[in-house]
């Protein structure tokens, strides 16, 4: 059997992110989605992941494989991808989150709105604390706790100039526990490994970590698996069987009207 291309963009952030658009509604991401023949996204609202089951529900009717994720920030106020496979591990993983998430009153004004819609992009919920703030858990502990709820755990744009290991933490730890990594648009991979070759033990990433629908599929990967699953998804993270990811698709994606 012959591995299949399956285009990705991992991180897109929806109305629920106080950084998000008020135009990034679930149905409205993935109509966008599917105009730019992406084959699989990644919701990853800061802090929450309140705004995902609705969002795979659009995506199942659309054709869309939809993947349940989050944005975390760490203590060390750098963030992380967490993507879950199931419900049931993206409840367990709310509700640590609800446990420590600092509870800062959010300032709508200065931060913008945080929203839940329904498919219909109405509003039905409201987050109450700042989504931005950090966690008050490291990042081996933020880790450990994906892992026991069975999900997967990726720093997020770790060469940022803001919000990343290399911003916060000044270099990115030799043994650092992570299933993958993302790296920013601004960096190929190559280029990335010149300088951190003993990170070639991890597969990469890249995403445009969209907060506005044109940003959607603007950077996107593209994933060389046997099914468009989440276990194929673990395994190709993984590097296992001869998957891998291609961070730099010569194709760019285009609109279809």
């Amino acid at each position: 059997m012959e591995l299949k291309k399956y285009r990705a963009d991992l991180h897109i952030h929806t109305v629920l992110s106080p950084c998000g658009d008020i135009y990034m509604s679930p149905a409205a991401i993935v109509e966008q989605a599917k105009k730019l023949h992406l084959d699989m996204i990644a919701i990853c609202d800061h802090n929450s992941t309140r705004q995902v089951k609705v969002t795979q529900q659009i995506g199942r009717e659309q054709g869309l494989f939809v993947i349940g994720g989050v944005e975390i920030t760490t203590q060390e106020e750098a963030h992380a991808l967490a993507y879950f496979e199931n419900d049931e591990q993206l409840d367990r993983f709310q509700e640590f989150l609800d446990e420590h998430l600092p509870h800062i009153p959010l300032d709508e004004e200065k931060f913008g709105y945080q929203l839940i819609v329904d498919k219909d992009e109405e509003i039905v919920g409201e987050e109450e604390w700042l989504l931005w703030s950090a966690l008050d858990c490291d990042l081996d502990t933020l880790y450990d706790k994906v892992h026991e709820i069975g999900g997967l755990f990726v720093p997020a744009h770790v060469n940022k100039p803001a919000s990343s290991l290399m911003s916060q933490l000044g270099f990115i730890p030799p043994d650092l526990k992570a299933d993958a990594l993302e790296i920013s648009k601004h960096v190929k991979k190559e280029d990335f490994l010149k300088r951190f070759a003993y990170l070639k033990r991890f597969m990469f990433t890249k995403s445009s970590d969209a907060h506005f629908l044109h940003i959607i599929g603007e950077v996107h990967c593209v994933f060389h698996m046997y099914d468009l699953t989440f276990d194929e998804f673990r395994k190709t993270l993984h590097g296992e069987d001869g998957r891998y990811v291609d961070t730099e698709p010569k194709e760019k994606l285009q609109l279809l009207f």
